[in-house]
């Protein structure tokens, strides 16, 4: 193995200590690398007013791989609440910062797998024939265009000028919004590029085909979102009948998807969506595993940047915790599928095995496997702390 260096982003709240306990599951099987940690989050908005510094754009520019841990996002007036007191003259403006990694590395695809444990006690179970009861196997892995969308910034509040020009030329706004005062009026665009939708597309596709998946679920709302929804559908068709033409395409409706996913989520493999359909669904499939504790991804583009982490938030009462308590397997499986992206495939692999047999044991499990209400006391009551887990997974290893 060669080593190499990883940028290792903490962020905030519990963003820290499920990245050293990640950090702590690396080394003990083998995995050979040196880190240096980056700036990022809230406290360097605080008293920088910059969440995203320079300086680690520069390192991650370098470097290209990152594991990233959790940040803390706040409302715009509360945000301008907690900067410096002598920043607060200077105009700026709180925006997320690992949003603000997305797009200045133009990491496009974004990948969630969701795929259940045997034995893990918050897998999604239903009724079956004669009163039974099925755990039907969760297998899904969704693609999510990661900068485009409802998520690409483009906005308005009171809009002005050529802006609000341009939105009385639409004769659906004249018929809609034409008699509302111009100051009470908000937009948020949802942009798509023919570009990114064909990556994210192709992307998807490629993985099916790659890992054996029979179908493609294509998860948008063009019978209404016609010009997005409608353009990603029609491409998704394109791309299917000349290039992939073995793999079988579904277009569902996100609305109808989410009703599906407790129905027959068995059903389901490769899924791919826009930004916010897509982060809606893979959140729902997350729910089938166990919830955000299980939850990892990747973030990926052409550039060869790529930063891989979990998908829950920075939990900022957990980290004031004097023993955390939380689940470190979604940062765990996020390096899991930074392994698998550097080519270090029999690691990633080791480290999953050595999950599976923690939770199907079911001797150490966190307080979300033991549904328990995620209170200092739960130590007492018999959940593994966020190092015993961790340290349950090194001894399997």
């Amino acid at each position: 193995m060669t080593t190499r260096t990883i940028v290792t982003l903490p962020g905030d709240g519990i963003g820290k200590t499920v990245l050293d306990e990640t950090l702590r599951v690396l080394n003990a099987a083998g995995f050979k690398a040196d880190y240096m940690e980056g700036d990022i989050g809230w406290e360097f908005w605080c008293k920088e007013g910059n969440p995203l510094p320079q300086r680690t754009k520069d390192l991650l520019e370098k470097h290209k791989i990152a594991l990233f841990g959790a940040i803390t996002s706040k409302p715009k007036d509360e945000a301008f609440e907690e900067l410096s007191p002598e920043l607060k003259s200077k105009g700026l403006v709180y925006s997320s910062p690992i949003v603000g990694l997305r797009q200045h590395f133009n990491l496009d695809i974004c990948v969630r797998p969701c795929k259940s444990y045997k034995n893990n006690p918050l897998n999604f179970i239903r009724k079956g024939q004669g009163n039974t009861i099925e755990e039907p196997e969760v297998d899904v892995v969704v693609f999510r265009q990661n900068t485009e969308g409802l998520y690409g910034g483009v906005e308005w509040s009171n809009p002005q000028g050529i802006v609000y020009e341009a939105l009385k030329s639409h004769p659906k706004f004249l018929k809609n919004f034409g008699d509302v005062p111009q100051e009470e009026i908000s937009v948020s665009t949802r942009i798509f590029s023919k570009k990114a939708t064909e990556r994210i597309l192709k992307a998807a596709f490629n993985y099916a085909r790659n890992f054996g998946y029979k179908s493609l679920t294509l998860c948008e709302k063009p019978n209404v979102i016609r010009e997005t929804s409608g353009m990603m559908y029609k491409m998704a068709q394109e791309i299917q009948k000349k290039e992939f033409p073995e793999i079988e395409l579904w277009n569902t409706n996100i609305d109808a998807q989410m009703m599906w996913l407790t129905k027959n989520p068995e059903n389901y493999g490769v899924i791919v969506a826009g930004n916010m359909f897509g982060d809606i669904i893979s959140d729902g499939f997350a729910g089938l595993i166990g919830g955000l504790g299980f939850a990892c991804s990747a973030q990926m583009g052409e550039s060869g940047v790529a930063v891989f982490e979990p998908t829950h938030g920075s939990a900022p009462k957990y980290a004031n915790y004097n023993t955390s308590i939380v689940n470190p397997i979604a940062m765990i499986e996020s390096a899991c599928m930074m392994l698998d992206y550097i080519d270090e495939k029999t690691l990633a692999t080791r480290i999953r095995k050595a999950i599976a047999e923690v939770i199907s044991e079911g001797k150490v499990m966190t307080y979300d496997m033991l549904k328990m209400k995620g209170t200092p006391q739960v130590i007492e009551n018999g959940a593994a702390s966020t190092a015993q887990m961790a340290d349950e997974i090194i001894a399997k290893l």
